[in-house]
Parts: C-alpha cells; sequence; structure tokens
C-alpha cells in the first residue's frame, strides 16, 4: 500500500487548514494555558492527540469497506460532512462571545496531570469537527488503485493525529506564554472564535462543490 506523494501533500494541507485554526480542541487547550499554563495546556494536547487517533481508527475501520464497494456512499458522506462543517462555522459565528467567554473559567483546584489527560482524550475522541473532517475529507485522498483503502485511511489519520500534536503543542506555548494578554482582551478571543467558524464555513462549501462535481 502506497499513497501518492501528491495525496499526502494535498492532505497534509487541507489537514493544516483544519487544525490550526480554532475549533474544539484548540479551543479547549487555550482555554487550559489561560487558566493554569503551558504544563496543563501541553498535558491536554497530549491527551487530545491521542483521542484523535483513536477516533481516526474507528473512522478508518468502518468507512474503508464501505468507500472501497460505493462511490455514491462516498459521495453521500462527503455532502453531509460538508452540510455539517457549515452547521458548526455558523454556530460558531453566532456563539462567538458565549465561547469565548467560557474559555476564561477555570476550576477551582489545578487538575492532576493524569485527569488533564483523560479530559484531553475525551475532547479529541469525541470532537465532532475531527469526526466530520475524516468522514468527509479522508475519501478524497485515497488512492483506490494503491490497494487496502483501510489501511490508507489508517495511514491518513496517524498523519493527521501527528499534524495536530505539533500544531496544538504550538498553540499550548504560545498560549501559556500570553496568558495574561489573551485573557485581558474578551476581543481577541472572540476574533480566534469568529477566524475558526469562517474556515469551517468555507471548507464546508469547498468540500460540498468538490462532492458535487465529481
Amino acid at each position: 500500500m502506497t499513497i501518492p506523494t501528491s495525496h499526502l501533500i494535498a492532505f497534509g494541507l487541507a489537514s493544516l487548514a483544519i487544525i490550526v485554526v480554532p475549533g474544539p480542541s484548540v479551543l479547549f487547550t487555550l482555554a487550559r494555558a489561560i487558566a493554569w499554563g503551558r504544563t496543563v495546556a501541553l498535558l491536554t494536547v497530549v491527551g487530545n492527540s491521542l483521542g484523535i487517533l483513536v477516533l481516526s481508527a474507528l473512522v478508518a475501520v468502518g468507512l474503508g469497506p464501505l468507500l472501497a464497494h460505493s462511490r455514491v456512499f462516498t459521495t453521500v458522506v462527503e455532502v453531509a460532512g460538508g452540510l455539517y462543517l457549515l452547521w458548526l462555522g455558523a454556530d460558531a459565528l453566532r456563539h462567538r462571545h458565549a465561547h469565548a467567554a467560557s474559555m476564561t473559567d477555570r476550576e477551582p483546584t489545578r487538575p492532576h496531570r493524569s485527569r488533564v489527560i483523560r479530559q484531553g482524550f475525551v475532547v479529541g475522541g469525541f470532537n465532532p469537527k475531527a469526526l466530520i473532517f475524516f468522514v468527509a475529507v479522508f475519501p478524497h485522498f485515497v488512492d483506490r488503485s494503491s490497494g487496502d483503502l483501510t489501511a490508507q485511511l489508517l495511514a491518513l489519520g496517524v498523519i493527521f493525529s501527528i499534524l495536530a500534536l505539533l500544531s496544538d503543542s504550538t498553540w499550548a506555548m504560545v498560549a501559556g506564554t500570553a496568558r495574561e494578554w489573551l485573557a485581558g482582551s474578551a476581543g481577541r478571543l472572540v476574533a480566534l472564535r469568529a477566524t475558526g467558524g469562517a474556515v469551517m464555513l468555507g471548507l464546508g462549501v469547498l468540500i460540498i462543490a468538490s462532492a458535487l462535481s465529481s
């Protein structure tokens, strides 16, 4: 099983577009960084990345056989995923002020490290943005002529998880260092959430257009 280099490059760029912008995982990491600093934020990222890896594996095992036997199913999944991304983007824009306010909430005591990792795992494993990305976008980057589709999907999941770990760790370090600056202005947090919503809307439109034109 060999995924073409062009597919991997395109997948990496698409992954970064959805990973870098403030979605549920990034916002949770930022909230932890603002509340407790870099160590807690980085542990959150570790748990989150493990959760995303498990989620991607479950999607790969479930999707692989279906994608291998039905192009119609692939199109339906991509359109449904694109529509859900549109909903997530609109929701992020509509509730950006409430989401920003919740990021400055903090627990009364510093959470234990194992609990931080566990909470990050739950956020990553049940991240709707990641789930929809896997279901709607992964099929674009598998090559039917290159062999086992499930194996290709698993490989893409590992790549996505590594990119998420690197990107979210950067967010954690920056936010942990600039925690007072971020928490000092609600407008900055609102802008982050609005940016994430706008990117999800754009990605949703691109996915639907690509699915319907193929």
